[in-house]
């Protein structure tokens, strides 16, 4: 039996290589490869001296050679085929364990030069490992460091590997050069937002607990070459395991969290936020996040972009929360919050900002591709149509209008003191959306007088914004655009409120 052996990663090579030599394999291996080997006093054969051709190229080229790829290649069950290998006296490879050039690693550092990526972009390794695959009806292919035990365990139960499992293997070889290759493709056309081709890779990173329903199963995939992304750099540090749920909600509430600098809570449940609130501490911000709507917080995930002291991790503990996610926590709160079995403590010690990236959206049989919603207009970008604003009511403006960017639409948010006190989300008629949220502020004992409202999109019509201008509103924020937006001026101008207009829309679906 011969074993082919070429590996950028050697963790584990030692103890593989050698519980393969104990089962008679004789070992191939190539430069750097061989030299680890033979350090650890194993026997090896090196490619050099199969191919009898020395690297080329400072190893540009090493195993791109007949013999190496016949070997891998030759089908065993075709005469031909073991008459070329018997010809031009080659011995076939029973196993090939190769890992790749880590390209995405070094792609995604900041301060690696373009000569240092492309060199990075392993040639030989995936075409054995292709090859390999392709031909595992007679061989065994690993390329991960997972499958070094269970593939020596079978070898020494069974003498061989089963079609099974090399099929298996086969997959993953496959998956991983196609993923591979996705990372350069997207290297080489990071600067084009539409490519005729995407070529996406995503590594699982957590099983799930279960998908929407407790009768789906899920899983969660981490985009490769993404430096930032939902979990990384976090770590549970409690409560039972994440659902599918979890990690939606959560994106959802971190993408909010990310529209301020000063302390701010933003509580979500079903992908849209239930209470927001931005103060000058973050216990006055989780406080007020609560309050702006008590019910619809049980059960919700709470994003801080403060650490969680202990007067505040009592505060937590106090509510039934699923998922919470903060940048630290102090002993103590820690100590009492690990106390609610069910809650998921998430630790996040990312401290780079999400960055910017593509917004793709799944529908039936395709992907829906568009750059995501990032930017929020400021005040300097906006206009005052009618009214005036004071500085109090620009800061409760500016608040409600990064809120209502992440309420799916058609959305509604009104606040006052950078509170969130009404949401109307996901409704098909705007006035629908403004009546919920003048019900939920007046059901929860809000103040309207003065507050400020938000819509995502126009008011197609009079009624939305008369309802708001009769409860109190004093400004109203929308993006204009409307062929009405004059009668709607002139209802805010006869009820002596303001209104600005920002000249960009928000949906969200």
């Amino acid at each position: 039996m011969r074993a082919l052996i070429s590996v950028y990663d050697k963790t584990g090579l030692v103890p593989f290589a050698r519980g393969l030599a104990d089962l008679g394999f004789e070992l191939v291996a190539s430069g750097g490869t061989a030299e680890a080997l033979e350090e650890e006093g194993l026997v090896v054969t090196s490619v050099e001296d199969v191919t009898g051709f020395p690297e080329m190229l400072h190893g540009r080229v090493k195993t791109l050679h007949p013999r190496i790829h016949a070997a891998i290649l030759a089908r065993r069950d075709l005469a031909e085929d073991r008459g070329s290998l018997k010809k031009h006296e080659i011995e076939p490879f029973d196993l090939v364990c190769v890992n790749l050039y880590p390209f995405a690693r070094v792609a995604g550092n900041p301060s690696a030069g373009e000569y240092e990526i492309v060199e990075m972009i392993d040639v030989g390794g995936p075409a054995m490992l292709r090859g390999a695959a392709k031909n595992h009806a007679s061989v065994t292919v690993v390329c991960r460091l997972e499958d070094y035990d269970p593939v020596l365990m079978e070898l020494r139960e069974d003498g061989a590997t089963s079609i099974e499992t090399r099929k298996r293997l086969a997959a993953t070889a496959f998956a991983t050069s196609a993923a591979y290759e996705a990372a350069i493709a997207g290297w080489f056309l990071q600067d084009e937002p539409f490519p005729e081709t995407i070529s996406l890779a995503f590594d699982k990173a957590h099983e799930l607990s279960y998908g929407e329903n407790p009768h789906q199963q899920a899983a969660y995939y981490a985009e490769r070459g993404r430096r930032t992304h939902i979990l990384a750099r976090v770590e549970q540090l409690g409560g039972k395991p994440l659902s599918f749920n979890n990690l939606n909600d959560l994106s959802a509430a971190r993408l909010l969290a990310r529209e301020f600098d000063d302390p701010v809570c933003v509580i979500v449940k079903h992908a849209n936020p239930c209470g927001v609130a931005e103060a000058a501490t973050i216990e006055e911000a989780y406080a007020g996040a609560h309050a702006a709507d008590p019910v619809s917080a049980y059960g919700g995930v709470v994003v801080l972009n403060r650490e969680v002291s202990a007067a505040l991790g009592d505060a937590l503990a106090e509510h039934f929360v699923e998922v919470l996610f903060a940048p630290g926590y102090d002993e103590q709160a820690l100590e009492t919050l690990a106390r609610k079995a069910s809650m998921r403590i998430l630790e996040n010690t990312e401290r780079r900002a999400l960055t910017v990236e593509p917004d793709y959206r799944r529908v039936l049989g395709g992907l829906l591709v568009q750059e995501r919603d990032w930017e929020v207009a400021g005040r300097e970008e906006m206009t005052v149509v009618c009214g005036e604003v004071s500085d109090a009511l620009w800061e409760d403006l500016l608040f409600a209008w990064r809120v209502v960017k992440h309420v799916t639409s058609n959305a509604i948010v009104i606040t006052r003191g950078r509170q969130t006190i009404g949401i109307g989300a996901g409704q098909m008629s705007r006035v629908d959306a403004v009546r919920i949220a003048l019900e939920k502020a007046r059901k929860l004992g809000h103040e309207l007088e003065g507050a400020v409202l938000a819509s995502d999109a126009f008011f197609p019509f009079t009624d939305g914004p008369q309802l708001a201008l009769d409860a109190g509103v004093a400004v109203l924020v929308q993006p204009g655009g409307s062929k009405r937006d004059a009668e709607v001026i002139e209802a805010v101008s006869v009820a002596d409120a303001a209104m600005v207009f920002t000249h960009r829309r928000h949906f969200r679906h």
